[in-house]
């Protein structure tokens, strides 16, 4: 996926975060498939917006799942509905908390390069910056700010 110049967003609501998460599906699904998976990198303040996303990603791709943070399993696996409409772009959500990880190389026990080699995966990982060294370098990120009670400044690249 081609990086392209970075854009900043304010979402004031959730039914915002949902729009802001179809349109940034929208766009995934409208690039050609890749021979890996599409790895997409969440960084923030604890209580920035991330797992937030990542909960109206999982509305968006009609998971019906409770989506809790992944934290103390570390990753989380759910199944998106071949009905979903971007459930032909892929078929696997991957949701992973790298908080309580020091280097890359712990993302090995994760089965990470697994992961990374199923190109039907979309995989939403929060603090990517952990986990540096094991991030693949066409990662995309999405970087989330807090503002106020609901509201978040959302800056991210393709």
């Amino acid at each position: 996926m081609e990086v392209t110049i970075g854009r900043k967003k304010t979402i004031k609501n959730l039914e915002e975060m949902r729009v802001f998460a179809e349109d940034f599906l929208r766009k995934l699904s409208a690039e050609p498939r890749k021979d890996h998976a599409t790895v997409v990198g969440l960084s923030g303040n604890l209580g920035a917006g991330k797992t937030a996303f990542v909960k109206s990603v999982a509305s968006v791709l009609s998971i019906t799942d409770v989506i809790t943070s992944p934290t103390f399993v570390l990753k989380k696996i759910y199944a998106i509905p071949q009905e979903s409409i971007f459930g032909k772009s892929f078929s696997k959500l991957v949701h992973i908390d790298a908080y309580r990880l020091e280097s890359g190389d712990e993302m090995s026990p994760l089965g990470w390069d697994c992961v990374c080699a199923d190109s039907a995966n979309l995989v939403l990982l929060e603090w990517p910056e952990q986990v540096a060294s094991a991030m693949p370098k066409d990662m995309i990120t999405i970087s989330f700010e807090y503002v106020d009670e609901g509201v978040r400044k959302v800056n991210y690249k393709f």
